[in-house]
């Protein structure tokens, strides 16, 4: 049985409103609820107002870059909020959540490395509790669609609205005013990295999702995937591509342990900037030991002048069993004259027990000879169905 996270809060996101009219789990007693009205339906009628008319059934899709085990701030900024969207969504809601091997390759990766990553990455979904009987599972590069919308996108994308995207500029280490025709960009910057937000909005628009669960930093690709929709919609005269919206994560950003202005990163040189979802309790004791905070030997919630010490906040209040905010965990523990190294023992506690049943999972799943690439296969043949459903709607609007 694939484990459920520890001390899970349900999220504030819009599918949260659809739940009013479906029947729904009583919580746990340690489960922290908190209800938000949907910004695309109307509160519950009283029983003396008329019945409303039920809301059409949604699409979520969301993907992961197969670049490693997953660490923590992946885990609380996405892969938790996935979860906690399968478990709380309407049952008339599709699911579809995709390691996106294509992406990848955006940036040079060894084939051999590239073949254990996709196969981690989608243990990882599993293991946090994504299940194949609700959810679509799937490898981007298994299903041909992705690839065939993207090129047809491709003809109506603007590269002007392309080239202002901070995201190849940040990859290369390049200022936000660099163009792609810089001398300092024309000689590093591949076709693929450029475009790779039209495989993006593919991979989106392909399934007609009408919702993304995405971070702040990917706000601005759910933008270019709108201007997509309407590049395409009015240049062929149709409706056939659907207008996604934003899921925000209420997660707050995850920073570096080594360096907390920036944030928790797999590409960052020192292993111990970063939690992965499989470390053991002696490493995640270990790494948040050695978290730069200050020489202030006390605990209080301050982002600006003690970002360090406000980051292991975060990461207890994410395990929080009362769902408190890390500033009302820093105003506590202040209260309470806790000192930095009870204060560490305690975050990597609350952090080593919140993940155990992850990490066991994960050991499990990846243990199970073909286990994954069966989830891989079914899922594909569930995501290529749903694909030509659209894709046979742009084919046909195209002249193709």
């Amino acid at each position: 049985m694939i484990p459920s996270t520890r001390h899970t809060r349900l999220l504030q996101h819009p599918l949260r409103s659809l739940l009013w009219s479906h029947p729904q789990p009583s919580p746990r007693p340690d489960t922290h609820i908190t209800t938000q009205k949907s910004p695309f339906s109307s509160s519950p009628s009283s029983p003396s107002s008329s019945p409303l008319p039920a809301s059409p059934p949604q699409t979520i899709f969301s993907g992961i870059q197969p670049t490693g085990i997953p660490h923590l701030g992946n885990y609380l900024g996405a892969l938790r909020t996935w979860v906690n969207l399968q478990n709380t969504a309407p049952a008339t809601t599709k699911l579809f959540f995709s390691v996106v091997d294509l992406h990848a390759i955006t940036l040079f990766q060894r084939p051999e490395d590239l073949r254990r990553w996709r196969r981690e990455s989608l243990a990882s979904l599993l293991a946090c509790g994504i299940r194949e009987e609700r959810s679509v599972v799937f490898w981007q590069g298994k299903v041909s669609a992705h690839s065939e919308l993207m090129w047809i996108l491709s003809c109506t994308a603007s590269m002007g609205y392309l080239s202002r995207m901070t995201q190849w500029k940040s990859k290369l280490s390049l200022s936000d005013n660099t163009s792609p025709l810089d001398e300092s960009s024309k000689s590093k910057l591949k076709l693929g990295l450029f475009s790779y937000p039209v495989l993006q909005a593919a991979d989106i628009l392909v399934h007609r999702a009408t919702h993304v669960p995405v971070g702040e930093d990917q706000s601005q690709h759910l933008e270019f995937a709108r201007e997509c929709v309407t590049n395409f919609n009015h240049t062929y005269s149709c409706s056939h591509l659907v207008t996604p919206q934003t899921i925000l994560s209420p997660t707050k950003r995850i920073m570096s342990l080594t360096t907390p202005s920036s944030k928790m990163s797999k590409s960052a040189p020192s292993p111990l900037s970063r939690i992965l979802i499989t470390d053991t309790p002696s490493t995640i004791t270990q790494k948040i030991s050695s978290a730069l905070t200050d020489s202030q030997n006390n605990v209080s919630w301050d982002p600006i002048s003690r970002p360090g010490v406000s980051n292991l906040l975060t990461l207890l209040s994410s395990f929080d069993e009362h769902g408190r905010s890390a500033q009302e965990l820093g105003e506590k523990l202040e209260k309470e004259g806790m000192g930095l190294g009870a204060f560490k023992k305690l975050v990597a506690g609350a952090v080593a027990d919140g993940l155990k049943g992850v990490r066991e999972e994960f050991e499990r799943v990846l243990a199970e000879e073909g286990y994954v690439e069966e989830v891989a296969r079914r899922g594909a043949v569930k995501a290529r169905e749903s694909a030509e459903e659209t894709m046979v709607l742009v084919r046909e609007a195209v002249g193709l």
